[in-house]
C-alpha cells in the first residue's frame, strides 16, 4: 500500500476516488509574487503598461484558470466552485498575487488556490517582459485550506 495518495500499490499514477467523501465546504488560500524593477512598479502604478492595466488583467486570468485547473493537473478532480478572489498589490519588490477559493465538495481546492496565483503571476510576466527582463516569480504558497 502507498502512502501517496495517487500513486497504486504498482508505483503507478492514479486519480483518486472521492466518490465515497462527504461533500464539505472548503476553502484554501494561497499567496505569490513576483519581484521587478521599481521602474516597472511605477508603470503598473500609474497603469501606464501598453498592454493594459496589469493588476486587473492579471486577477481576471487567476480567476479563469481557476476554473481549468483540472485541465492544468492531470490528477485534479473537476470541482464546483463557489467563490474565487484573486487580489494583485504592488509592494516595494513588485506584485504580490493573494487568492482565495472556495467550493462545496468531497476534495480540497488547494490546487485550485495554487493555480490562480500561478497563472495570475504568469500573466504580470507576459505583460511586463518587454519593459523588464529580469523579473523572478517566487514564494507560491499554499497559506490556509480548511473544511467543515
Amino acid at each position: 500500500m502507498s502512502s501517496l495518495s495517487h500513486v497504486d500499490d504498482r508505483g503507478r499514477a492514479r486519480m483518486v476516488d472521492v466518490g465515497g467523501m462527504p461533500k464539505q465546504r472548503r476553502t484554501a488560500r494561497a499567496t505569490g509574487k513576483i519581484r521587478m524593477t521599481p521602474e516597472t512598479i511605477r508603470q503598473i502604478e500609474q497603469n501606464n503598461n501598453k498592454k493594459g492595466d496589469v493588476l486587473t488583467v492579471a486577477e481576471i486570468a487567476g480567476v479563469q484558470a481557476t476554473k481549468k485547473t483540472a485541465e492544468w493537473i492531470p490528477l485534479c478532480h473537476t470541482l464546483p466552485l463557489t467563490g474565487i478572489t484573486v487580489e494583485a498589490a504592488t509592494d516595494a519588490e513588485g506584485v504580490v498575487i493573494e487568492s482565495s477559493v472556495s467550493c462545496v465538495g468531497p476534495t480540497g481546492v488547494e490546487m485550485e488556490a495554487l493555480t490562480a496565483v500561478s497563472a495570475a503571476l504568469l500573466t504580470v510576466y507576459d505583460m511586463c517582459k518587454a519593459i523588464d527582463k529580469n523579473m523572478v516569480i517566487s514564494d507560491i504558497i499554499l497559506l490556509e485550506k480548511t473544511k467543515e
